[in-house]
């Protein structure tokens, strides 16, 4: 079965850090596209942070300097290490699994898991 489960999120003070995982399961995840998205209440999901294949990021400007995403292709595990947080960064946390198998694409997202950065 193809999944992919997040973990590690919660309650954190502004300032605070956290860092999200996301295991997959059931696919090639070396060839894979990881993506992080997030969507707070009322607002349109949005792209964090993304990590090819080949290990290239990239952040949104919003957590530029104060995200890190990494992937462990040994573990088939992604993460987000977020540091810094501030109340903004509430969301819902999703990950994305995106890859190409001759010449058809798969997508794949997991449950999410919920961030709430509050004092």
């Amino acid at each position: 079965q193809v999944q992919l489960v997040e973990s590690g999120g919660g309650l954190v003070q502004p300032g605070g850090s956290l860092r999200l995982s996301c295991a997959a399961s059931g696919m090639i995840f070396s060839i894979s596209t990881i993506n992080w998205y997030r969507q707070a209440p009322g607002k349109q999901r949005e792209l964090v942070a993304g990590i090819t294949s080949g290990g290239s990021t990239n952040y949104d400007d919003s957590v530029k300097g104060r995200f890190t995403i990494s992937r462990d292709n040994a573990e088939n595990t992604a993460y987000l290490q977020m540091n810094s947080l501030k109340p903004e960064d509430t969301a819902v946390y999703s990950c994305n699994a995106r890859r190409t198998l001759m010449g058809r694409v798969y997508s794949t997202w997991g449950q999410g898991t919920q961030v709430t950065v509050s004092s």
